[in-house]
């Protein structure tokens, strides 16, 4: 009770302390869905008071709202409130924000962060004679040490998902969470059987339907598939990709309980807040919560350089509640991203079909287990994937990739080289008039993929395929859209047509695609985690992530690794042991 009485004082302190001075106007609501770069979201911040475990739920309840007076007194507007880790969101003025940090009650004051989607289509980088990450073929081909076949991808393939699906091992009992851009509950890889859905992004409210548009960044439904997506219910022609099975793809744990929490917009960005209120919502599934599961895992395919005071709390919580939270590690080939770099998060990393650490995969020593993302093959919203090809001389050319900003339809005629140095056709307003009417045959080069296209468009040609300049398959990145389809091919491709006179070049809409990050890795960890958490029910959280990382396949560097981490995760060994 002392603390009671000395937090209420403090509090009547602050407002009588704020009467009789001028009280600035509330900020305007802080967007949810940050602009490109921005790592902070203005005049948004998140307070963490004075804090203590050993509460009851009725001095929890005293203290929020005393909390909630202290913020109001300080000229502040409460946001969001989460009494258990004695934290709130907030928009605050600079002068409310100067009246707050002078409360004894507060421990600190720190900016409300953006989070953002750490995965997207296998394609370049904008300058094309950078490096990228490895670009994605189209369907289910022959992966270098696992073979895609049907419904099985190579990602399901090096996790024994075959396997465990015929020794009735799909996670049935146990939840997956997903906190991420949204879901296309229409898709039939989902068989209308997501459990549960909630929006948290409050600035985009008409997305708040799991079976209406919700999902414009693709990025959730994407994550969802390698997860969930239903054996038997591909959509077929004209969804699927080249090679693909009609059925289309499965996931790791198809009989999971699926949720999904929109906590990232239309732009794949979000904020720390709404993924707190995310994670929470998740958590609030358990039984033990008031809701119907009796294990929760997380998904958050997400993630931010800076560090978070209250985010560490928000985890914490969630681990002591019993919720198995997964994250992804991050794309910059740098320092593990947050919030997989937090205590009581289980941290992934990308590997490709080599096993070997994707190179954009973050890593370090928070790095616990490794997952496929590397051309990870999934469901995204309907007809919102690419499905592109060449065909020349009677040959339909593998590993064709449609540009992201690609105009679709399908294109004959004359191939005509652009031209420039070694044919990379470089230059701002370069222009060719042998092109007019014809398809442009570019070459990977110094430029950027954007300023080849504009000059073939610009020179009036009809479609535009570009080369790769290296081994592999080259996806295409584009700033602009374009009228016109574009195509991006092999080395290999592109030698060959350079003898062809002419082609029939066509992208068109998908249902599936194939993307690259710890994004498209971390939820075949969260499905395989789910998957042995329904075969071992006895397990708790701890001991659960504990079987996971002494089971792991060792890769990389012998032992627990920066890479890697511990290694592969392999579920069905995690069962046997």
């Amino acid at each position: 009770m002392t603390y009671t009485r000395s937090l209420l004082a403090a509090t009547l302190a602050l407002s009588l302390a704020a009467c009789g001075q001028p009280q600035s106007s509330a900020p305007a609501p802080a967007p949810e869905t940050p602009s490109q770069g921005s790592e902070v979201i203005e005049g948004a911040y998140l307070v963490g008071f004075q804090h203590s475990d050993d509460l009851s739920a009725q001095s929890l309840q005293q203290q929020a709202a005393l909390q909630a007076q202290t913020i109001e007194a300080a000229g502040g507007v409460l946001t969001s409130q989460w009494a258990d880790i004695s934290a709130a969101a907030v928009q605050l003025s600079p002068e409310a924000l100067a009246r707050l940090q002078s409360s004894p009650l507060v421990e600190y004051i720190e900016p409300d962060l953006v989070r953002r989607a750490l995965g997207g289509p296998a394609v370049g980088q904008a300058r094309d004679g950078g490096t990228s990450a490895p670009a994605a073929s189209s369907g289910l081909s022959t992966q270098a040490l696992y073979t895609a076949s049907g419904e099985t991808t190579w990602g399901d393939a090096a996790l024994d998902v075959p396997t465990l699906r015929s020794q009735g091992y799909t996670g049935q009992g146990v939840a997956v969470c997903i906190g991420d851009t949204g879901i296309d509950g229409n898709h039939p890889e989902f068989a209308r059987r997501l459990k549960g859905f909630r929006n948290f992004v409050t600035t985009e409210p008409n997305r708040n339907d799991p079976y209406q548009l919700n999902d414009v960044g693709q990025h959730g439904t994407h994550v969802a598939g390698t997860v969930f997506a239903q054996y038997g219910a591909g959509t077929g022609a004209p969804g699927l990709l080249a090679g693909m099975d009609p059925n289309g793809v499965g996931g790791v744990a198809s009989d999971v309980n699926l949720y999904m929490a929109r906590v990232l917009g239309d732009s794949g960005s979000g904020s720390s807040s709404a993924i707190i209120n995310g994670l929470n919502w998740c958590a609030s599934q358990l039984k033990s919560q008031g809701g119907t599961e009796n294990k929760v895992v997380v998904n958050l395919s997400l993630g931010g350089g800076r560090k978070s005071l209250t985010e560490q709390r928000a985890y914490t919580s969630a681990f002591n509640k019993g919720v198995l939270t997964v994250a992804a590690t991050g794309n910059e080939s740098t320092a593990v991203s947050y919030p997989a770099a937090y205590d009581n998060v289980l941290a992934v990393a990308a590997v490709d079909s080599d096993l070997k650490k994707a190179d954009f995969s973050n890593f370090g020593s928070s790095v616990d287990l490794a997952g496929p993302g590397v051309a990870v093959l999934s469901a995204v919203p309907l007809g919102s994937g690419s499905a592109a090809s060449v065909v020349s001389g009677g040959v339909a050319y593998p590993d064709v990739s449609g540009a992201d900003k690609s105009g679709q339809g399908s294109v004959t005629g004359t191939l005509v080289q652009a031209g420039g140095t070694n044919n990379e056709f470089c230059g701002v307003g370069t222009r060719n008039a042998a092109l007019q009417g014809n398809i442009a045959l570019i070459a990977r080069g110094t430029c950027s993929f954007e300023e080849k296209v504009a000059n073939a468009a610009g020179s009036g040609a009809t479609a535009v395929i570009i080369s790769n300049n290296v081994d592999g398959a080259l996806g295409l990145s584009l700033t602009n859209s374009y009228s016109i389809p574009v195509v991006g091919v092999t080395q290999a491709t592109g030698q060959s047509l350079t003898a062809q006179s002419t082609a029939t070049v066509s992208v068109g809409s998908a249902d599936y695609d194939s993307w690259n990050g710890t994004s498209m890795a971390t939820p075949h960890v969260a499905a395989a985690a789910a998957v042995v958490w329904a075969a071992k029910p006895s397990l708790t959280n701890a001991q659960l992530e504990t079987l996971l990382k002494n089971t792991a396949r060792d890769i990389d560097a012998a032992g627990k690794d920066n890479n890697t981490g511990y290694g592969l995760v392999q579920p069905l060994r995690a069962i046997q042991n």
